[in-house]
């Protein structure tokens, strides 16, 4: 074998992982959120920038709130997902940098000290984080159903400040009954590779 990682994980986190359409009710808990960001934290990033903020969306209220910014076709599932997350960069991620990147505190005023600057790396570097937390929610045994189908101005506005920038809405949960579209393919290696 060429990976080191077992091929029953493998198959959990990638081979046999899908995007859930279907939820069962069973709940998920704070205990399993908490457990998803202690594992993918450490997922790396420029001068270790940690921009992603997770909003997770639980009361009733909230949930109704969200769906009606959702497309149509996210509607249903949404409104039925035991958990839903927005996930959104911080733009003002900066200021966090000295603490989280001792090594050259001088980054935040260096490379960040102008606003498009900022919202350029908070969006890539919260996407990397976002791809992790799909990965983790998989490690925890459950589906996620990342989407990006929905007014992202209306879900800032209502749930989020001009300082963040919403990247995904991803239902979280058990899998249930019909949750998975046929698989589409994927590009092989040949065609993605080169070596130079």
């Amino acid at each position: 074998m060429s990976l080191v990682l077992a091929p029953a994980a493998q198959d959990l986190l990638f081979r046999e992982a899908r995007t859930a359409n279907t939820f069962t009710d069973e709940p998920v808990t704070d205990e399993q959120v908490q457990a998803i960001y202690d594992l993918v934290k450490y997922g790396p990033t420029a001068f270790n920038q940690t921009p992603l903020r997770i909003t997770l969306v639980r009361s009733p209220e909230a949930r109704e709130r969200l769906v009606r910014h959702m497309a149509e076709g996210n509607q249903p599932k949404t409104a039925a997902a035991p958990l839903v997350a927005i996930l959104s960069a911080d733009n003002e991620f900066h200021e966090e940098l000295p603490h989280l990147f001792p090594a050259f505190p001088q980054a935040k005023d260096l490379f960040f000290a102008e606003r498009p600057a900022r919202e350029n790396a908070a969006t890539l570097n919260a996407a990397l984080q976002a791809a992790y937390f799909i990965v983790g929610v998989r490690a925890a045994g459950l589906a996620a159903g990342p989407m990006t189908g929905f007014d992202f101005e209306g879900v800032r506005k209502e749930f989020l400040d001009d300082d963040h920038t919403p990247l995904m809405v991803v239902n979280i949960g058990r899998p249930g009954p019909d949750a998975w579209y046929p698989r589409s393919p994927r590009l092989e290696f040949d065609q993605v590779v080169t070596t130079v």
